[in-house]
């Protein structure tokens, strides 16, 4: 039989255990003493940090109403180490009694368990035991224990000294700058000296201060501030005494705490001190005023009736007074001075200038009347010439049909030239004066540009290479698509005209900015642009011709080879825009125009490169369009187009006409209004009809720019435009594009 010793082992086990608890216990023992000591350690550092720094703590259990301050937090609040304190008695009783209703809020909003606030505040306090008035900043956070505040611990810091170098400063900037604006030397004087018993807490100040005559002699005046001027006028001037002397000879600052002690007191006579009756004086503070040629202008002069109110700090703050007030004295006297140099100096001047103004004048009326009459001399020529197409044809065709013939589309091709040519002048007008309706859309003008290449080959034929330089990542702008093709067509013919022999045309693309004085220069804003460079290498443009060609009607080439208006064209978009144009040019190496569009920054879809839409024949569509014109002719051509195109069309002649058609029922697919109209306005019919059909469609038409749907040569968001004149072509692009809109 087999025997088995378990005795032993199970008290081994047991007493291995028992060890180990004992290991276990002794060292969570000594973790506890070294935690305890670390923060024992930590504690007296802050203690120390506390003092080194003048940090007051206080802690507050609102429960119980028990407040605990250290010695620090005591003596802010003018009390002695041992004092007991209270939240009512001791805190609320210490704060100065301005501020004492807004820190007891201040208090109570940080123990608000709902939505604490934060509890960081600067206040004053007057010492309860010795009076002294002090600021302190303060800060404290609450615990809070079921909706409920249970302490409020923070600290203490005297800022008395911050806030009275704060005052110093502001009451010497102020000073400084009330004195450098003023010219008046009695107001000056009165300034600096209300300034100086404002900063040093003087009873009285007094500066007393030389006036130079007419003569050339002086005399001395003076000025008050804390004392009626009864109070001196009874004594005479103060004269260069063992006490003055210093001052009015600017030698240096007097400041005795106790003038009735000072040595240099009461050796005069007759009086041997003050004379009866003067206001009663202990502490004295005089600074001289200082002229920067060394000339003692004055002296100002501080007095209080208790010893020992002037300390150090007063002093250097009286002199940086002193300074203003002779910098100002100098100023004043010197533009006095020069008033009287001047006097007739500025009557010859204003003569001089009211007869050049004059002059200046008349040339301007000349340059302007010159200018218009070559604006209206070109308008006349080039309408004329259109008008005799027009008027030819149509009286030829008119001619031809009476006698039976009805081959007159040559006569009429001609005549709808000519109204087209006379419809681009227009146009062209209104773009330089800066008053074409526009409707910008957010552009990728790389994609622009791109997409307008093979239309720029085919204008600049076989003799010209198109090169493209486009930047990658080109910013984005927000311009009139058509208005933006329309310059950079004109830019290429231009510049093809100036290549007769071939050459190479590129347009570049580049990312800029124009700085303040660019912009100043050329009344833009300064920013971030992009850029769209036109470059030729023709036969340039000669210097004293480059500073005309944006002006309307002036051109280089032969009779009847252009109008003159396609640089004034660009021009007038581009700034219209809030762009700008430069153009560079040397003769026999080309020439360059710079196109500057304000970078768009914001969130719009970029559009697509427009497309010309074809007129394709009626409309097999059957949709109702409301025509309103109170031009009878007008309106009957327009409605005869629509009705051409295959829409039905219902004619009004007035707003008020449409509005009682409306009225009886009748709902149309579309909208087709003028805006100048008498009684009531396109653009208030629509807002009319929209009302009472939110889903209505709306094309305005006009040949009025300043108008309800443009402001600022801007179409209105949300509005759509066909100016007039316009071809069938555009029309039935228009309102098809209108009409199939979601």
């Amino acid at each position: 039989m087999a025997i088995h010793h378990r005795g032993p082992h199970r008290w081994a086990s047991r007493e291995l255990a028992l060890l180990s608890e004992v290991t276990e216990r002794s060292w969570a023992h000594i973790e506890r003493v070294r935690s305890e000591q670390a923060a024992r350690e930590a504690a007296e550092r802050l203690v120390l940090a506390n003092k080194a720094a003048g940090i007051g703590t206080w802690d507050f259990d609102p429960v119980n109403d028990v407040l605990r301050w250290d010695s620090r937090c005591k003596e802010v609040f003018g009390l002695s180490a041992d004092a007991e304190v209270s939240y009512e008695g001791s805190f609320l009783q210490g704060l100065h009694p301005e501020d004492r209703q807004r820190t007891h809020e201040a208090v109570s909003a940080a123990l608000n368990p709902h939505s604490p606030a934060s509890y960081n505040i600067e206040f004053r306090t007057v010492g309860i035991e010795d009076g002294i008035e002090r600021w302190i900043a303060a800060t404290g956070r609450a615990i809070f224990s079921k909706d409920l505040a249970v302490r409020f611990i923070g600290t203490v810091l005297d800022i008395s000294a911050q806030k009275k170098t704060e005052r110093h400063l502001r009451i010497l900037n102020d000073t400084g700058s009330s004195v450098a604006r003023e010219r008046d030397l009695g107001k000056i004087v009165q300034i600096v000296t209300d300034a100086g018993v404002e900063l040093t807490g003087a009873q009285f100040g007094a500066f007393f201060y030389n006036v130079v005559a007419a003569d050339g002699g002086s005399y001395m005046l003076y000025s008050l501030s804390g004392a009626p001027r009864s109070a001196f006028e009874n004594f005479p001037m103060p004269r260069n005494t063992a006490v003055f002397e210093p001052t009015f000879k600017g030698t240096g600052v007097v400041r005795s705490d106790d003038i009735l002690q000072d040595p240099r007191y009461g050796k005069n006579a007759p009086r041997k001190g003050m004379p009866e009756g003067h206001l009663p004086v202990r502490s004295y503070l005089a600074v001289p005023v200082v002229s920067r040629n060394g000339e003692v202008l004055g002296g100002l002069f501080f007095g209080h009736a208790e010893p020992g109110r002037f300390q150090e700090e007063h002093e250097a703050a009286l002199l940086g007074i002193a300074g203003h007030a002779a910098t100002a004295i100098d100023n004043a006297r010197l533009l006095t001075r020069l008033e009287s140099l001047n006097a007739g100096l500025e009557q010859r001047v204003a003569d001089e200038i009211a007869e050049r103004m004059k002059a200046e004048e008349q040339l301007r009326q000349s340059q302007k009347m010159e200018a218009v009459g070559q604006l209206t001399g070109g308008i006349a020529h080039d309408f004329n010439n259109m008008l005799a197409v027009i008027l030819g044809s149509l009286h030829l065709a008119k001619r031809r049909l009476g006698q039976g013939e009805l081959n007159i589309d040559r006569f009429l091709e001609s005549a709808i030239d000519g109204a087209n040519r006379a419809a681009t002048l227009t146009q062209r007008l209104l773009a330089f004066s800066r008053q074409q309706p526009l409707a910008p859309e957010v552009l990728d003008i790389n994609k622009m540009v791109g997409g307008m290449s093979e239309l720029l080959e085919r204008s600049l034929g076989e003799l010209v290479r198109l090169e493209t330089v486009l930047m990658a990542g080109l910013w984005r702008v927000k311009a009139d698509p058509a208005q933006l093709e329309s310059a950079l067509i004109n830019l290429a013919v231009n510049a093809r005209d100036a290549m007769p022999k071939g050459g190479r045309l590129t347009i570049e693309t580049a990312n800029a900015s124009i700085d303040r004085k660019y912009a100043h220069e050329y009344a833009l804003q300064p920013g971030q642009y992009v850029l769209i460079a036109v470059t030729d290498n023709g036969t340039g443009i000669a210097e004293d011709v480059l500073g005309k060609v944006f002006d309307p009607f002036f051109t280089t080439k032969v009779v009847g080879k252009g109008t003159g208006l396609g640089l004034s064209q660009v021009y007038g978009f581009v700034r219209q825009s809030g762009g700008h144009v430069k153009i560079y040019s040397e003769l026999d190496v080309g020439t360059t125009v710079k196109i500057y569009l304000p970078r768009f920054a914001g969130e719009e879809p970029v559009s697509p490169p427009s497309e010309s839409a074809s007129y394709a024949g009626a409309s097999l569509q059957s949709e109702t369009i409301l025509v309103v014109e109170d031009d009878e002719r007008v309106r009957s051509i327009s409605s005869e187009s629509l009705r051409e195109l295959g829409y039905i069309v219902v004619e009004a002649a007035s707003a008020r006409d449409a509005i009682r058609k409306i009225e009886g029922g009748f709902v149309p697919d579309l909208l087709f209004t003028d805006v100048v109209m008498p009684d009531m306005t396109g653009a208030e019919l629509a807002a009319e009809l929209s009302r009472r059909h939110p889903d209505l469609k709306v094309l305005f038409t006009t040949g009025y720019t300043r108008n309800a749907i443009v402001h600022n040569g801007v179409l209105d968001a949300g509005k759509h435009l066909l100016s007039k004149p316009f071809a069938i072509e555009d029309l039935a692009a228009k309102v098809r594009n209108l009409l199939d809109e979601c």
